[in-house]
């Protein structure tokens, strides 16, 4: 959870993304449009790590929770081309320096054999030290955030092209991991729009080194002076500081070809950021950069952020290397369609104070450093809008080095729907809180539908109810899966006696839990309090047991359709007694 005060003013193949068929669906998680190609299932001469569900290493916090190790000359992992592409992620670590600042290294990319370039890699955007919030210095403590990922556009990739990744004599970094490659089949540049105004008019320039702060700002001013789209044509173009926009549109050629970058002094006051200040706002087709390799709650955000009033959207935006990918305030009826957060320090998007009726559908979080989505109606300015009625739709969380995928600390009938939580090595998969302060607690019904959670859960549970600071009221949990939870896969936790009130889980099946060493179906913690409803469970493979009955002031009530779950003495009285109390005979 980023804490930041801001002040007021300032290996999957997956479907090509269809955004106009994304809410009708039925699949869960976002439909994307790249093929996945997990390293450890690559042909390679290098070194298969992991799998890892503990301490701080590379494996842990790898898709799969395993990579390969490239570290001899010679060396390689190769796999064959699914499908057309021209776009590719690869998802990598190398070294630290010994003082914590980076190195570069290359490493080479061949296609059907011959060297196509060499790719530039950066260890200056990963390895944090010690405890939260982190540092960059190696004395601090061990090590997370290994991973970065480089995009780049290598030319044509044909189905049946041979790909590989391979370590040459003048590659210098001592290893190169290789967790997986994306390759995506990327539409053409968008053809600028009849009427608009271009950032180029009015001096923006696309040389990777100019500041065109100003010039965006006076186009951005201009194209809301004459009711005119604001048009950013492909190139990258530096931009010193935020960009506040209201009652405008903001769009670029397609997320791979208008980059907005930062600048190489990323202070917080030049850092790339788009916020809103109003209403009637539409950004579309573009990307943010950023350069942020350090976490400072007390520092404005980057990104995307601020209030969108009412009757604002923003799509296939692709934001990475920023403080947060998105932290929206005071907006109602707010849609984000098509993003993708990458690689940020704190949040990959996050809800908080005033948002009302927003949906947040068919959107991906990667490599986040807090919370991939997070709903949470703080107190650090004033509220125009009752929190509640939000939704994160057909959107995939995966692989935060820290906190959760799906978080909601408060609100009126918000939802998590048709998701998807995979790889989640330090935090939940799905997570309800009453741990931060809010402006508001819990209010009408939460709902987690349709939800399947791999590889998912620390301490906290793969599935965790945190009830701290106020109740935890009106959770309800319907057809979720919970697959290979390295501990629990279902957790309760109190502290201070706040109860868990009225929740259900219905249509809950789990499998395979305790893969660090030990983990139940259903946990409590030592303090909870509380109850909660269960029907129609499935639980197989749990590594300690099935129910862990650790707290008497909470009762797990038994409804039909429960399989694999142990009835022991102290179980069967626990809940005659809930039953008594809580519900009818």
């Amino acid at each position: 959870m980023n804490l930041w005060r801001p002040l007021l003013g300032l290996a999957v193949i997956f479907a090509p993304a269809s955004l106009a068929g994304a809410a009708a669906q039925e699949a869960p998680g976002a439909a994307v449009p790249w093929v996945t190609y997990e390293a450890e299932q690559a042909k390679t001469n290098g070194t298969r790590l992991g799998p890892d569900y503990t301490g701080r290493t590379p494996a842990r916090e790898a898709s799969g929770r395993r990579c390969v190790r490239l570290a001899e000359t010679g060396q390689f992992i190769e796999f064959t081309a699914k499908a057309d592409a021209q776009g590719m992620v690869v998802r990598y670590c190398i070294p630290d320096s010994a003082d914590g600042r980076g190195i570069d290294a290359t490493l080479g990319l061949y296609i059907n054999g011959s060297l196509r370039q060499k790719l530039a890699m950066s260890s200056r955007y990963c390895y944090l030290y010690g405890n939260y919030p982190f540092s960059n210095d190696p004395s601090s403590g061990p090590a997370r955030h290994f991973w970065d990922e480089l995009r780049l556009m290598p030319g044509a990739i044909h189905r049946g092209d041979v790909i590989r990744l391979q370590k040459d004599a003048d590659d210098a970094a001592g290893q190169y991991l290789i967790d997986f490659v994306d390759l995506e089949q990327v539409p053409a540049p968008l053809e600028r729009p009849a009427g608009s105004i271009s950032v180029t008019d009015f001096g923006a320039k696309a040389d990777k080194t100019s500041d065109s702060h100003a010039a965006f700002a006076a186009a951005i001013a201009a194209g809301k002076a004459r009711h005119q789209v604001v048009w950013i044509p492909s190139g990258e173009y530096v931009v010193k500081g935020p960009l506040q926009v209201s009652d405008v549109t903001l769009r670029g050629a397609g997320m791979w070809y208008s980059m907005l970058v930062g600048d190489d002094n990323y202070a917080p006051a030049n850092r790339v950021a788009v916020y809103g200040d109003g209403s009637n706002i539409t950004l579309a087709d573009f990307s943010i950069r950023g350069k942020l390799n350090y976490r400072n709650d007390s520092e404005p955000n980057d990104g995307l952020g601020g209030s969108f009033g009412t009757g604002s959207s923003l799509r296939n935006l692709w934001v990475e290397q920023t403080k947060t990918g998105a932290w929206f305030v005071n907006s109602d009826g707010l849609l984000v369609e098509g993003c993708r957060f990458r690689d940020t320090i704190a949040d990959g998007i996050n809800l908080c104070l005033g948002m009302r009726n927003t949906t947040v559908r068919n959107c991906t979080s990667r490599g986040t450093g807090d919370d991939c989505f997070a709903m949470w109606p703080a107190t650090y300015m004033k509220s125009v809008y009752a929190h509640g009625g939000n939704r994160f739709v057909h959107c995939t969380g995966q692989l935060p080095f820290l906190a959760q995928a799906f978080s909601i600390y408060g609100g009126d009938a918000n939802a998590v729907e048709d998701c998807i939580a995979t790889d989640i090595p330090y935090g939940a998969g799905l997570f309800a809180s009453t741990t931060f302060p809010s402006q508001s607690g819990f209010g009408g019904t939460t709902a987690y539908r349709n939800v399947r959670i791999t590889r998912a859960g620390d301490r906290d549970g793969a599935v965790g109810t945190f009830a701290n600071r106020l109740d935890l009221p009106g959770l309800s949990f319907e057809n979720i899966g919970i697959t290979d939870s390295p501990f629990d896969a279902i957790k309760f936790t109190s502290v201070n006696g706040r109860a868990l009130r009225e929740a259900r889980f219905d249509g809950i099946k789990i499998v395979n839990t305790g893969l660090a060493g030990a983990g139940y179906g259903i946990a409590e913690s030592r303090d909870a309090v509380g109850s909660a409803t269960i029907s129609n469970v499935t639980i197989a493979g749990a590594k300690t047991g099935s129910f862990q009955k650790n707290a008497p002031a909470c009762h797990l009530i038994r409804g039909v359709g429960i399989s694999g779950l142990e009835e022991s003495e102290q179980t069967r009285a626990d809940d005659s007694a809930a039953r008594g109390a809580a519900v009818a005979p």
